[in-house]
């Protein structure tokens, strides 16, 4: 039996002393802690006692160690049964402290693994937090007057101005989760005609395809990306994708049920993310789809509390210090409601890319 690192027995130490000693009079047990977790993912009592262990203690993946930063950030993920709050749940202090524990168990890790300490990026933690305080502007098409309804005119005394955004399932999912992961940053949205310099230099977020937002055009090519769309003759109700891979071009359809041009199985969406190329500090972030279907799977990938962390791990894996990415994923349609896309499945991830790293 190999002897325990004194790095490894430190982790371990941290984590029984945060279990018992954090707030000891809740008398949280392993299998309490563990339960608390499976909220999110399954975890096994055992699996936790196994990360205590003072005679051969296992290192924990990164991900459980956000778990243990996030639950013990917070005497409320105890208030009532003990539960893992969700990070947009938490106030700012809350956050603060969140990320503080996090450093210091990642460092720890760090040591008993013996592996250089890994910068997190917003790739590997939480894509839609932004570390500095730019702004952040929400891009989303206004539909044409054909295609509104009559709550949409100005005249009408019951007018609401979302009326008049396409994507809007997707805008109002998105901006409500930018504004709880960066409580402290200015977050607009806005029509394509509205969007200014300051917009344009700042943390873009441009929502739904080319047809209707010209500025998604404009700065997807200026990027210089991958994929591309295409209006083709036999789709009218959107527009296909286009990627290029080792030389040759592929095109990306949505699937319907029993063959009906009208009853949609299975979407196409598109997340990328890339330096702005009009202020490279800042980012430019694309999430579009075929049909508005999968405008909102891009959205939910990232967003959804159930799978969001599994997509985050994915990006993490597969793109690491990247300092652009691009996914084309499939988006399942059942029951008319489109389906949070789980990159870990197989056939989910349609095509990716990647370019660059981190300095």
């Amino acid at each position: 039996m190999q002897p325990v690192s004194p790095e490894a027995a430190r982790l371990a130490r941290r984590l029984r002393q945060l279990r018992e000693q954090q707030w000891p009079d809740a008398r949280l047990t392993q299998k309490t802690l563990a339960r608390a977790f499976s909220t999110e993912e399954a975890l096994a009592a055992a699996t936790v006692s196994s990360w205590e262990s003072g005679s051969a203690p296992k290192i924990p993946p990164r991900h459980r160690l956000r778990a243990y930063a996030r639950f013990f950030a917070t005497p409320r993920s105890i208030e009532r049964s003990p539960t893992l709050l969700p990070w947009e749940k938490l106030t700012p202090d809350e956050q603060a402290a969140c990320k503080q524990l996090e450093t210091e168990l990642f460092r720890l890790r760090s040591s008993a693994a013996d592996e250089p300490a890994v910068q997190e990026t917003a790739f590997s933690s939480r894509s839609w937090h932004f570390t500095d305080s730019g702004l952040i502007t929400l891009v989303c098409a206004k539909l044409p007057s054909n295609q509104t309804g009559p709550l949409a005119a100005p005249s009408n005394p019951n007018f609401t101005e979302l009326q008049t955004f396409a994507d809007v399932d997707a805008l109002t999912e998105l901006h409500g989760h930018i504004r709880s992961e960066n409580p402290r940053t200015d977050v607009r949205f806005k029509i394509p005609s509205e969007v200014g310099h300051d917009d344009l230099t700042g943390h873009i977020v441009l929502i739904g395809g080319v047809v209707w937002n010209e500025i998604t055009e404009e700065l997807s090519e200026m990027a210089k990306l991958p994929v591309r769309q295409f209006h083709h003759p036999e789709l009218p109700s959107g527009e296909i994708f286009i990627a290029k891979a080792d030389d040759e071009e592929r095109e990306f359809w949505p699937k319907w049920k029993n063959n009906e041009p009208k009853a949609l199985a299975e979407d196409v969406g598109l997340l990328a993310r890339v330096p702005n190329p009009l202020n490279s500090s800042r980012t430019l972030t694309i999430c579009n789809g075929v049909h508005s279907r999968g405008v909102y799977g891009a959205v939910r990938s990232l967003t959804d509390t159930h799978l969001r962390d599994a997509n985050e791990r994915y990006l993490a894996a597969n793109f690491g210090n990247s300092t652009s990415f691009t996914i084309l994923m499939s988006v399942k349609v059942i029951n008319n409601k489109a389906i949070t896309p789980d990159f870990n499945i197989n056939g989910v991830v349609l095509y990716q890319w990647s370019q660059g790293t981190v300095s």
